[in-house]
């Protein structure tokens, strides 16, 4: 059982670690851009978040190497788009790991608040920044067989226990554009606040 969750942990921290590498090298090369340099601020917390159960686990945390391990898109377009894709897998991650932690309620309430914030906040402001540098390619989520409007919901991992159980790697898969990811759906704000974690 301990080793289930520390798989949950690892691969949650992973995921947090690598959009807030990502999301750094973004505003690196493209400036101080938005929502970039408010998403970044948000993965620190979801980080800071994850940790004391990592303590109270007496788990090993793990090294943060993602800034040397990661790629960025060529253009803005591209990394807003790709935030998108990362958002949706970050939160179909997060479904499968409050499936697999329900002996865990203080896990499942970091894990299900980390998930809102991803769907609630992040991606409609990387959807609405996807649609600011919209160009020839607008018609990307039907090429990807997205539904970028239309994202799971959270908790429903809560009342149906079979969903989740795709193994992707949330924004740590193979996709992420980069080696995590946007849309207009009004009301997201990426400096929202949910159920006592500060989600941008």
């Amino acid at each position: 059982m301990m080793e289930t969750l520390q798989r949950a942990l690892n691969e949650a921290l992973a995921d947090e670690y690598k959009a807030r590498a990502i999301y750094r090298l973004i505003l690196s090369r493209f400036g101080a851009v938005r929502p970039f340099v408010n998403i970044v601020e948000s993965e620190e917390r979801h980080i800071q978040a994850l940790l004391p159960l990592f303590r109270k686990y007496d788990i090993p945390i793990p090294v943060d190497d993602w800034e040397q391990r990661v790629e960025i898109p060529a253009s803005l377009q591209a990394a807003c788009r790709a935030g998108v894709e990362a958002e949706i897998e970050n939160a179909e991650m997060y479904q499968r790991l409050l499936a697999s932690t329900r002996d865990y309620p203080d896990v499942q309430r970091v894990f299900l608040n980390l998930q809102q914030a991803s769907q609630e906040n992040h991606l409609p402001a990387f959807q609405r920044c996807a649609e600011r540098h919209a160009d020839s390619e607008s018609d990307y989520g039907m090429a990807r067989n997205i539904d970028l409007n239309h994202p799971i919901e959270p908790q429903t991992v809560l009342s149906h226990p079979g969903r989740g159980k795709h193994q992707r790697s949330g924004r740590g898969g193979h996709r992420r554009g980069i080696c995590r990811n946007p849309s207009s759906h009004p009301g997201g704000n990426e400096n929202s606040t949910s159920r006592g974690i500060n989600h941008d």
